[in-house]
C-alpha cells in the first residue's frame, strides 16, 4: 500500500467519523479540565501531607 492510497483512505473513513456538536465539545472540555484540576489539587495535597510528615520525623 503507497502512502497516496493509505491518504485517500483515511480521508474517506473521517468522514464517516461522528464529530462531537459545539455544545458536546464545550461541556466534554469543561469535564476533562475540572478533572485534571481536582486531581491536581488532589496531588498536592497529598504530597504536602507527607512533606509534613516527614518533616515531622527528620527535623
Amino acid at each position: 500500500m503507497n502512502v497516496i492510497t493509505f491518504l485517500k483512505n483515511v480521508s474517506k473513513e473521517m468522514k464517516k467519523v461522528s464529530w462531537p456538536k459545539g455544545r458536546d465539545l464545550t461541556r466534554y472540555t469543561i469535564t476533562v479540565v475540572a478533572t485534571v484540576a481536582f486531581i491536581s489539587i488532589f496531588f498536592a495535597l497529598v504530597d504536602l501531607g507527607i512533606t509534613e510528615i516527614l518533616n515531622i520525623f527528620f527535623e
